[in-house]
């Protein structure tokens, strides 16, 4: 072992990032790479969200249109013939959110209506958030239930 070939293990030294000012002499003094004066220079300045530095913000140019009604409930809407299919494939005897989301045919959180189109030939019972008149009336012809959850 010599004086010459010591040197610290890998990994126990690094190198800093720029040293910002300290003094001119570093090359980084005066305004520390920052510009001149001004907003962008002190420390804690952050851009409002949007701002486009004076330019009209994009969600101020563009017009706005309609609204988004807060109470709408949205369904995932099945017609009796989807129904028939899904039944006949997956031998299901029961229509439910679970089974349904089971098979994968919808997610944990979908609302499920059932429309009358198409028709039905299988003997069903169905648990379900909405369902039409006709979409009822063919169901109950064929000799299935309907719950409504």
């Amino acid at each position: 072992m010599n004086l010459h070939t010591l040197k610290p293990a890998t990994g126990a030294t690094h190198r800093d990032g720029k040293r910002l000012g300290r003094g001119n002499s570093s090359g980084k003094g005066g305004t520390s790479t920052k510009g001149n004066k001004g907003a962008q220079s002190r420390a804690g300045h952050n851009y409002r969200r949007g701002s486009e530095g004076g330019q009209m913000p994009l969600h101020r140019r563009l017009p706005k249109r309609g609204f988004k009604n807060i109470n709408r409930i949205d369904y995932k809407v099945l017609n009796l013939e989807q129904i028939d299919a899904i039944a006949k494939r997956y031998e299901i005897t029961e229509v439910s959110p679970e089974t349904l989301y089971v098979i994968g045919v919808l997610n944990r959180t979908d609302l499920i209506k059932i429309l009358g189109k198409g028709e039905i030939t299988t003997k069903l019972a169905f648990r379900v958030n909405g369902i039409s008149e006709s979409a009822k009336k063919a169901i109950e012809a064929v000799g299935g239930t309907v719950e409504i959850v």
